[in-house]
């Protein structure tokens, strides 16, 4: 039997499509075949021209592009609204020519990029932009693409919200997925390895609501190149942007922080793996009110847990469930005095964590004055220098240290601090009578 072509189309639901869209060029299920346009798959020579072409005619149809596998060498391309390009996953490449974006939308409403690899070749970028760079945009979605050698950030977004799944990004000189002003954005199920800087930054210009979810990626080997005090070299980074979700994701080998929130307000950090952390695995701080730490492993940091800056305006925590482990000074720093499992300040709950093999402390409760409200219950901790610490300053605020589980304390138990000094002897025993301020009671000392 003949099958003739409308028949095949319309099988393939191509009769659904716009009349713009079947005059573009032949579409089947994936799209417009862009060799049909002039594109060919393989070309030694630049095919910005015509890419660009293409592109703007299928966006124009409302037609995906669909790209056979091989390699394009292209540079600068712009995405129109509603452009989508689609690739076969793992053979098609797109190698940058010019030293810029490969592919730049100033509105990128309903872009969409599936199964293609992209090759930046290492070559710098300009300042600030990525190998993608994409900007104001509802229903953005990027999935199953490959990105290597960004010389500046793998994957820049601004003012985006939709979906960023599913992809690699490897060797990015920078950030490897930078989002700025999301508008309701979920990055997942992600890797990325061998950034420069940071893996996953999620920043606001002025402060105020993001919810960006970054969940259930695979993070490893974050540099910092740019220096600072930890800044860079992050798994995932959350600055000025309130109530984001870091959960479930896997991650290693970090130059600072596995997941740091800075004037992050309602952050949650749960569930997540974290080991060879050079810094604090899991950091609040600074100008933020309710953090969530709950349910993550650590293991091997100089800190494992903090929550920081109530100097700052940081207050309100729960620190619940977490299981902590291998805390000691950077072999870089060994002068540091470092080795703390969890450190809070203010208006904090530490309940339910295990703590072990902790050099300095297993829990520490304040700093100086800065001490307000924290409870510390059911908690254990074995193997520290010090079982908890707890500031005992004048203006240090109240504490409860109840119902723990100490064991193997070198050093004490539970131990009145100034600032680095112990000034107490071992509280869990001798009581704290004279520190109207605490509440110790119901330990259990090994």
């Amino acid at each position: 039997m003949t099958i003739s072509r409308r028949t095949l189309l319309a099988g393939l639901g191509a009769s659904t499509l716009p009349a713009t869209a079947r005059a573009a060029g032949p579409v089947s299920a994936f799209g417009i075949d862009a060799a049909t346009l002039g594109v060919r798959a393989g070309s030694p020579d630049d095919q910005t021209a015509t890419l660009q072409r293409a592109i703007d005619q299928a966006a124009a149809a409302h037609a995906p592009l669909a790209l056979a596998p091989g390699v394009y060498r292209a540079g600068d391309l712009a995405l129109p609204s509603g452009a989508q390009i689609v690739g076969v996953r793992g053979a098609t490449r797109l190698i940058s020519t010019r030293g810029r974006p490969l592919l730049t939308a100033t509105q990128a409403e309903r872009v969409t990029l599936v199964g293609l690899a992209l090759d930046g070749g290492g070559a710098p970028l300009p300042d600030g932009l990525g190998l993608i760079t994409l900007m104001n945009g509802h229903d953005v979605k990027i999935a199953d693409c490959v990105l290597t050698g960004a010389g500046g950030h793998g994957l820049r977004l601004e003012g985006i919200a939709g979906e960023i799944a599913e992809n690699t990004i490897g060797g990015a000189a920078d950030v490897a997925i930078l989002s700025i002003d999301a508008r309701g954005l979920t990055v997942a199920r992600n890797t990325v390895r061998a950034a420069g800087n940071n893996g996953i930054v999620v920043l606001r210009n002025v402060a105020g609501e993001d919810a960006t979810m970054v969940l259930d990626n695979r993070i490893e080997d974050i540099r910092n190149v740019a220096g600072g005090s930890g800044q860079w070299g992050n798994g995932v980074n959350a600055f000025r942007a309130a109530n984001v979700i870091v959960s479930r994701n896997r991650i290693r080998n970090c130059a600072f922080s596995a997941v740091r929130g800075n004037t992050a307000s309602g952050i949650e950090i749960a569930g997540n793996i974290c080991s060879q952390i050079g810094e604090c695995a899991l950091y609040s701080e600074f100008g933020f009110e309710g953090a969530v730490i709950a349910n993550n492993t650590v293991d091997g940091a100089e800190t494992g847990v903090s929550v920081a800056n109530f100097n700052e305006g940081g207050r309100i925590a729960a620190v619940q469930g977490n299981i902590i482990r291998n805390l000691a000074p950077n072999p870089r720093e060994p002068e540091k005095e470092t080795g703390i499992g969890i450190y809070v300040e203010a208006d904090t709950a530490v309940t339910g964590n295990v703590v072990e093999n902790a050099t300095l402390a297993g829990i520490v409760a304040g700093w100086g004055p800065y001490l307000r409200d924290v409870t510390i219950t059911g908690n254990v901790v074995r193997a520290a220098a010090i079982g908890v610490a707890v500031s005992v300053v004048a203006g240090a605020g109240g504490a409860v240290i109840a119902n723990n589980m100490i064991a193997g304390a070198r050093r004490g138990a539970i131990l009145g601090m100034d600032h680095h000094a112990v000034v107490t002897g071992d509280l869990g025993h001798d009581g704290a009578a004279r520190f109207a301020q605490l509440a110790i009671a119901g330990n259990r000392i090994d």
